[in-house]
């Protein structure tokens, strides 16, 4: 496969297509939305995967741009900030699957190759803790603020900076 990697931590993008490379594909890495957009205008490729937080455009914005471009290109969302919320607007907005970091290479080839969903999915009856659950209901509104820090720290009644601190840790790995 042809291979889009856009992330703007080079050395997590330099490992991922150092090791797609070793499978046979062939990868072609960009750091922001732009340079990715340019070179999808540029070239084809079979597949794209995106970082979801970068300077700049959100990676919501490029799987948006991407699919615009090319609704066939399939998309996966690989980040270390996963939420509910942005999965679900991921998906709405073309990108064929979303996994959070870390993923393995076997993961990720998985999720570019299936092309449907699967109804036998194993359902966890485990509720989610409340770390978890604070950490989706910040996503959910920052999405409702169109990710405008301000504007979400005034709907939650937190101070900015509070609210800049949570978002800078990865959310809690517990259900």
């Amino acid at each position: 496969m042809n291979l889009l990697i856009t992330d703007d931590d080079e050395l997590f993008a330099n490992t991922l297509a150092r090791q797609l490379t070793r499978r046979g594909h062939l990868c072609v890495m960009a750091h922001n939305t732009a340079q990715a957009t340019a070179l999808v205008e540029a070239q084809l490729f079979d597949a794209a995967i995106t970082d979801l937080v970068m300077p700049g455009e959100s990676g919501l914005k490029l799987v948006q741009t991407l699919h615009e471009l090319d609704p066939d290109l399939p998309i996966l969302v690989l980040t270390g900030y996963a939420s509910i919320t942005t999965a679900v607007e991921a998906i709405k907005l073309g990108a064929r699957q979303y996994l959070a970091k870390p993923a393995t290479i076997e993961e990720m080839l998985n999720a570019l190759e299936q092309t449907q969903g699967n109804a036998d999915l194993d359902i966890e009856a485990k509720p989610l803790s409340v770390n978890r659950l604070e950490w989706e209901h910040i996503q959910k509104v920052l999405a409702e603020n169109e990710g405008n820090i301000s504007a979400t720290a005034r709907a939650l009644n937190m101070h900015r900076r509070t609210l800049q601190r949570k978002l800078e840790k990865r959310p809690s790995k517990e259900a």
